[in-house]
Parts: structure tokens; C-alpha cells; sequence
């Protein structure tokens, strides 16, 4: 399915029906007193989450929405029939803003979560309600009252708890892959993600979701690669954890690669550099590798940094990652 993560739709709720100016019509009765009834709300727009849909691709086709206009009163103080809603389900994650006034209309943040995001008009009354002791045989009713228009804008930005970042081919998706229900495309190539893949882990009992974030390089925060475009979609994650392939030839100092995202993400927010965030250096199922590995442990470690060596290949320390990721949630749920 093709992922689109920001798009504008233009959303009409339904019109009021108008009240109804009608009289009674009875044999040997001249004059029949007002029974106009009164008409009804138009329908809504409702926006309604879903945890099972991770892209806006369906609302991006649907430029136009509109709810059903209330029914109009009628005779024998009968009322209209009520405009029916409209619910447009979308995934969850997903912010909608009003283009005009950039007012922020929702913040769809959990499945099953329902917000009206335009109201429809209200019913207009009838002449049955307007009937005094003076004015037994009034001739006016309410025309029913408009229902809210706008555009919205929609940007879908993912809620995972936790979010993989590291160069292309750091082997974000191949551990996904392994610990989780998402099956991202792998191939040997950069930029095989194309997309942010999302995925549910259970480790002892817990659940928790990860974002697979597609590779970012040098100048991310600026447009450079696949850019800015998906670094937003780890704003919202409670941890980072930062995937360094030390096996990669063209990284000879891992410390200098593990420098460059963490600069892209100060770079784009605060908010992402003061994240905590778990160092996993990939690959290391081969000795050579893994005396790399350890060497370049115990740089990052000054740092007081956590460090974790894995192979998600060769299922190697995933348990002690996954151990990690679990304290790392519980310390940030805790505070």
C-alpha cells in the first residue's frame, strides 16, 4: 500500500432541514390550528481512528466529503428526518488542522477514538411552536441553519513507543523484521525503506510498538536523502534506539557516524536530541566485527551511553536489547 502521510480534504456537514408552516385540514373545522413540525440537524463529519490503517492513502482520493441535510418538517407535527454522519476513519497518529485558521481540530492519538470536526446545522421549527394566544395561526417557521464547512488539512505523524534511526542499511528493517509482526522490504541497497514500517514486539509478557524510520545521512534535517519528510514520524516515540553497522566498510569510525545522526536530530528538534536512546551496534555474529564492536563499545560508553552488541540475523543479544528497550518504557511511562 502506498504511504502518504500529509494531505487536505475539504469537509461539509449537512444543512438543517427547515420547519414547515402547515395547518390542520379537518371536516366541519374552518379554521384548523398550526401543525408545522420542525426540521431536523444535519449530519456530521466524525473522524474516527484505527489502529489497522497506517497511511492516509484513502482520504487523499476522497477530496470532497459531505453529510446528508436534515429532513424538512412536515404536516401533523411530524418532524424531519436527521441528517445521517459521515465517519472517516483514519490512522492513528493522524493530526487535523483547519487550513484557514490553523486551529487544530484533532489529535487522533488512540484506536476507536472519535471527534466531530464539523457540525451540522441545527433544525429549523416549525409553526406549531410559534402559536400564541394572540397569534393562534402563526405563518412562519425557522429555516434550518448551515452546517459547518472548512478544509482541513491531515498529517499523519506515527505513535510508536519506540523508534530505529541509524544510517541506510544499518539493518533497522532486518531487526524489525525479526522482532516484530512488520515485514518491511530488505534488499542490499541504501534506501531499500522507503517508508516507516511499523511493528508490535512482545518480550516477557509486554507489548510495545516500533517504528522502523527509512535512513537518514548527513543534512537529513534540511531535506537531504529521504529528508525531513520522516523525521517527524519519530517526534512522538517515548526511545530511541540508534542502529550503528559496524561491519559497513564505508563507516572506518563508527564514532563519527554515530555524531552525524545525532546532530540531524538536535538539528531538527530538542525534543529528539533529549530522547533516551539505546546505541545497538549491528552485525557483530562475525569475530572480526565483533572486536570492532567492542572497541567502539567502550568509546560510546563514555558517553554514558546504553550500548547493546546484536546479529538479528544470528539472534544474537536481542533478548538483552529488548530487556533494555522494556526499562527504558517503564522509566519514561514512570515519569
Amino acid at each position: 500500500m502506498k504511504f502518504i502521510d500529509e494531505t487536505d480534504i475539504e469537509i461539509f456537514a449537512g444543512d438543517g432541514g427547515d420547519g414547515a408552516v402547515c395547518f390542520r385540514r379537518e371536516k366541519y373545522v374552518p379554521k384548523g390550528g398550526p401543525n408545522g413540525g420542525d426540521g431536523s440537524r444535519g449530519g456530521s463529519v466524525i473522524v474516527k481512528a484505527d489502529g489497522g490503517i497506517t497511511t492516509l492513502l484513502d482520504a487523499r482520493y476522497r477530496k470532497h466529503i459531505r453529510a446528508d441535510k436534515g429532513g424538512n418538517g412536515m404536516g401533523k407535527e411530524m418532524n424531519g428526518r436527521s441528517g445521517e454522519d459521515v465517519v472517516l476513519t483514519l490512522p492513528v497518529g493522524t493530526i487535523i488542522t483547519d487550513k484557514d485558521t490553523h486551529e487544530k481540530l484533532a489529535d487522533l492519538t488512540f484506536h476507536g477514538q472519535e471527534i466531530v470536526i464539523a457540525k451540522g446545522g441545527k433544525g429549523g421549527l416549525g409553526n406549531m411552536n410559534f402559536a400564541t394566544s394572540t397569534n393562534q395561526a402563526p405563518r412562519k417557521a425557522q429555516k434550518g441553519g448551515k452546517g459547518e464547512q472548512r478544509i482541513v488539512h491531515l498529517e499523519l505523524k506515527l505513535l510508536a513507543d519506540v523508534g530505529l534511526v541509524g544510517f541506510p542499511n544499518a539493518g533497522k528493517s532486518t531487526l524489525i523484521t525479526v522482532i516484530s509482526n512488520a515485514r518491511p522490504k530488505i534488499a542490499d541497497y541504501p534506501f531499500t525503506t522507503k517508508v516507516p514500517y511499523l511493528g508490535v514486539v512482545k518480550h516477557k509478557g509486554v507489548s510495545f510498538t516500533m517504528a522502523d524510520i527509512p535512513g537518514l545521512i548527513e543534512g537529513a534535517h534540511v531535506g537531504a536523502g529521504l529528508g525531513i519528510r520522516f523525521l517527524k514520524h519519530i517526534e512522538r516515540t517515548r526511545i530511541i534506539v540508534h542502529l550503528i553497522d559496524v561491519a559497513n566498510p564505508e563507516i572506518k569510525d563508527p564514532m563519527k557516524a554515530y555524531s552525524v545522526i545525532r546532530n540531524e536530530l538536535k538539528s531538527y528538534s530538542d525534543h529528539l536530541a533529549n530522547l533516551p536512546e539505546i546505541v545497538v551496534l549491528t552485525k557483530t555474529d562475525i569475530p572480526d566485527i565483533n572486536k570492532k564492536a567492542v572497541k567502539f563499545e567502550k568509546e560510546i560508553k563514555k558517553k554514558a551511553k546504553d550500548v547493546v552488541l546484536i546479529s538479528a540475523v544470528a539472534r544474537k543479544g536481542l533478548s538483552e536489547l529488548l530487556d533494555k528497550v522494556l526499562r527504558h518504557l517503564k522509566k519514561a511511562t514512570s515519569t
